[in-house]
């Protein structure tokens, strides 16, 4: 595995460290918690495929059903370090750039590359994104509401679909995705605090303003970071790598001026006929307790390119008890592979695209170098949909990092992938403070 792939996962798990640095770092390790810890531990040892039990304790059975033995066998076996020392691989991770693109905000592109793509004959489960309706909801300040609660009618009176309002206020609508059609008059109602208000949705407009009269946030702003992790064979040396700028993280964290109520979880995701499928870590706001069973996970496993994304991914979305209400809700999902669409009685991460939705969670994916075709699509449809950002690595000459990318994406902003990371957030934040 290059370099540059190998150093991915260290910036996204830097990144969260970062977010996590809103609070002084003394304020975090002193919050106690009431995590479950892995929530759907299966009792069959390891990371490996030994015997051996993870961490600070196995829980055996799953969801939950799941219970916490009071003592667990010795630690499963690690990956060893990578020849190079630590500050030589923080010196790398320095160099990584990567692009993004918002699909919404670049809406006739992402329509013709959909176009384009059906020539492709990729293999995806696609959803019709025609007749889109925009809303913000915002407050008489014109500030974007967080977490208000948003339904759509039908003229029949029939509840089409229910969303809550992420960070930004806004609210998509596809009226075919829903089974809905786009002709048909469409009544828009939000609430919070008590407070209600509706607006029908003009068929002659697609982009819709409701005034609610609400707060925009609580404060301190509530913040639940997800990181859905691709922990198959080929991504071994990158999780390893997660472990290794802690020093230079906590150094950015004082920078940060804000301090959301933050806290982080993960789910880890191989393969059918791995020695597991998925694995939840519920949200803590004690990041040594996060990092600690970060430095358990081990990669192993795969076989072939698809992976159990589609687990994943709705384990991810229903297995931690996220806040949801009022809350800034990210999944930042890291991967080199499209999800299995093939096996029997599997989820679908077209309905769990809604899911997300439903709950006001938006998803970010980050595609590392060999994502194909049908990858590329399907991360951008998860994150379209949800209203989050299509991320990518991006090279120069002889595979080293640079400007450009094999994917189909025009007029894209390259950064560290660091810094864009970093950014990305801080405008999900920025969203609920008034312009000075």
């Amino acid at each position: 595995m290059d370099t540059t792939k190998r150093s991915l996962l260290t910036l996204v798990i830097t990144t969260s460290l970062l977010i996590g640095g809103c609070a002084p770092l003394r304020s975090i390790f002193s919050q106690s918690s009431s995590s479950r810890g892995w929530v759907d531990w299966d009792g069959r040892g390891g990371w490996s495929g030994s015997d051996e039990a993870s961490g600070s304790g196995l829980f055996k059975g799953g969801g939950d059903s799941a219970v916490l033995l009071e003592s667990a066998p010795a630690e499963a076996p690690g990956i060893a370090l990578g020849e190079s020392d630590p500050e030589t691989r923080i010196n790398q991770v320095g160099l990584l750039r990567a692009g993004s693109v918002d699909d919404n905000a670049q809406w006739d592109d992402y329509l013709q590359y959909r176009i384009q793509a059906t020539n492709w004959a990729l293999e995806v489960h696609d959803l019709d994104i025609s007749g889109r309706h925009v809303v913000h909801i915002v407050n008489e300040q014109g500030l974007p509401v967080l977490g208000a609660s948003v339904r759509i009618i039908d003229e029949k009176g029939t509840k089409i679909a229910t969303m809550i309002t992420p960070a930004d206020g806004r609210v998509l609508f596809f009226p075919a995705a829903y089974d809905a059609s786009p002709m048909d008059s469409f009544e828009l109602q939000a609430g919070k605090d008590g407070q209600v208000a509706s607006l029908t949705l003009d068929e002659s407009l697609h982009e819709h303003t409701l005034t609610l009269r609400a707060q925009a946030a609580g404060t301190p702003v509530r913040l639940d970071v997800l990181f859905l992790i691709d922990a198959t064979g080929s991504m071994s040396d990158e999780i390893q790598q997660l472990k290794d700028n802690m020093i230079r993280v906590s150094e950015r964290i004082d920078a940060f001026g804000s301090r959301p109520d933050v806290r982080f979880g993960m789910t880890i995701y191989r393969d059918r006929g791995d020695l597991f499928t998925s694995r939840t870590f519920d949200f803590t706001p004690d990041l040594e307790q996060f990092t600690s069973a970060l430095e358990d996970v081990v990669a192993e496993g795969g076989g072939d390119y698809p992976e159990s994304l589609n687990e994943g991914l709705h384990d991810a979305l229903n297995l931690p008890e996220w806040r949801f209400a009022e809350t800034v809700s990210l999944v930042f999902l890291i991967a080199d592979a499209p999800p299995h669409l093939d096996y029997p009685q599997d989820h679908d991460y077209a309905r769990d695209i809604f899911t997300a939705v439903e709950h006001g969670v938006k998803i970010f994916p980050i595609a590392s170098s060999g994502l194909d075709d049908q990858g590329e699509y399907i991360f951008r449809q998860l994150a379209q949909i949800s209203g989050g950002k299509f991320l990518f690595l991006t090279y120069g000459a002889g595979g080293a990092p640079g400007d450009d990318t094999t994917h189909h994406v025009d007029d894209y902003s390259v950064l560290s992938l660091d810094d864009l990371i970093v950014r990305l957030v801080q405008e999900e934040l920025a969203n609920l403070q008034p312009v000075q």
